[in-house]
């Protein structure tokens, strides 16, 4: 889970640990962006009303999921 002030924009910075490639998906934040292996990418999101916001990677949706909180 990340917590982030409601009604600002946020810089989100992802890092790959795996060696393989994934993408970060996220219908609430209407945000899609592929990560190399091993790679960081910057994603801008908001400003988010407060609420939960969740995400997933693509290729690993059972295991690489997580919640923005906006608050």
């Amino acid at each position: 889970m990340v917590k982030v002030a409601a009604n600002r924009r946020i810089k989100l910075t992802v890092q790959n640990l795996d060696g393989t490639p994934e993408e970060f998906e996220s219908h609430a934040l209407r945000r899609e962006k592929l990560i190399p292996g091993g790679a960081t990418a910057v994603i801008y999101i908001g400003p988010l009303k407060p609420g939960r916001y969740e995400f997933m990677g693509e290729f690993n949706p059972a295991t690489a999921k997580g919640v923005v909180v906006a608050e």
